[in-house]
Formats: structure tokens, sequence, C-alpha cells
């Protein structure tokens, strides 16, 4: 892997994670589009302008001042050999001090699904933020059926830690999520917890209206 300091960039095997940049809008924008029905189950419901070229512009500018400020790191996962936009991934919510805690959320288009590109962008960041970053711990959420983010949390090394009652809106209603972390200093062993049945922990949910 390498990391450049000066403008963030992690480059693996077949990926660069960078910055997301203002000339991407248009791939950005075709790639969520054609990706809504299989993202949409697992997102916050979609703003009337998300594709607008506005929005986009206020999300590249956070994502420098977020950068700027240590607050979090949001790249784009492009593809190394002919720059394809591929998806983004984001550790938020970094906290200093005795916590030394960061959130971590993704996503991938539907043409790049179920080739291993997510873990191997989860792998990179995940070292960059604990070797880089002096991050000592990173946490990430998802919805208790979602079983192949499931998967790709468990083969990059994160641990099932529990559930949260009503987490995050998704799709327009407030849903459980079940809880992962991955601690740089780790001496868990391989747990099963939480992995017997992910549907016992569907909870029935309210809509909001």
């Amino acid at each position: 892997m390498l990391f450049s300091k000066r403008q963030l960039l992690i480059r693996t095997d077949r990926l660069d994670l960078r910055l997301p940049q203002l000339s991407d809008h248009k791939n950005w924008s075709q790639l969520r589009l054609e990706s809504k029905e299989f993202l949409t189950p697992w997102e916050p419901v979609w703003s009337h302008d998300h594709l607008l070229k506005r929005p986009f512009i206020n999300r590249v500018n956070w994502a420098k001042r977020s950068m700027q400020n240590g607050t979090a790191i949001p790249l784009f996962i492009v593809k190394r050999v002919d720059g394809a936009l591929l998806g983004a991934i984001t550790l938020d919510n970094i906290r200093r001090g005795p916590n030394q805690t960061a959130t971590m959320g993704y996503w991938i288009g539907l043409p790049y699904v179920r080739k291993g590109l997510m873990s191997e962008a989860i792998t990179a960041l995940v070292h960059y933020a604990f070797n880089t970053v002096d991050i000592s711990r990173i946490e990430s959420a998802c919805l208790p059926e979602n079983t192949p983010s499931r998967k790709v949390l468990e083969k990059c090394g994160f641990k099932y830690e529990g559930v949260a009652q009503a987490y995050i809106q998704i799709d327009g209603r407030w849903r459980t999520h079940v809880l992962y972390a991955s601690l740089r200093h780790d001496r868990r062993g391989k747990t099963d917890t939480g992995a017997v049945s992910y549907t016992h922990l569907t909870l029935p949910t309210k809509r909001i209206v």
C-alpha cells in the first residue's frame, strides 16, 4: 500500500482511495443513479436534489474541511487501471484524547459488488487509520439482514459487539443495526456471536410520517 500525506492517496493492488473532486460529479451521479434500487434499502432517504451538482459541491467542500480539521477521512474508491469510480468509504466522527475512535461507513456501486473490492478498500483504510492516523478503535454498523455487509466486515477482522435499537433512519424508517468494531491491538479471539441467525435481530419498526 502507498500512503501520500500531501494529498491523501491510499493505493492498493487494484484501487486508489482519494478525496472526491468536483470533476467526479458526472461519474458519481451516474453510478448512484444506476445503483439506486440496490442502495436505497440500506441508506437514509435521498433528498430531492441528491444527484444535483450543488449538493455534490457541498460534499466535496465538506470532505476537504473534514480532512483539514482531522474530523473525518471521506474517500472515493476508484479503479487504478482506468480511474473508474466504484464507490466511497468514510472514516467519520474521529475522536481524540483518551477515546481515539472513529466510525466507518461505505457504499459500492451495483456493477462492482462481489468482486472483493470493498474488502480491499476497508483493509487499506483500516491499516491507514491504525498506523498513520493513530486511531485505536474503528466502529461500523449495518442492518441485521444486510448479510453481504456483515460478511465483508467479518472478513476484514471486525467483530460483532451488539445491537443498537432505532440507530439510523434507513429508507424512511428508524432501523435497528448490528454493531461491529476493529481494534488496533485486538486480543479477542474469533467470535461467532451474532452470526448464528441474522433474522433474529430484525425487529418491527414504525414508518415515519
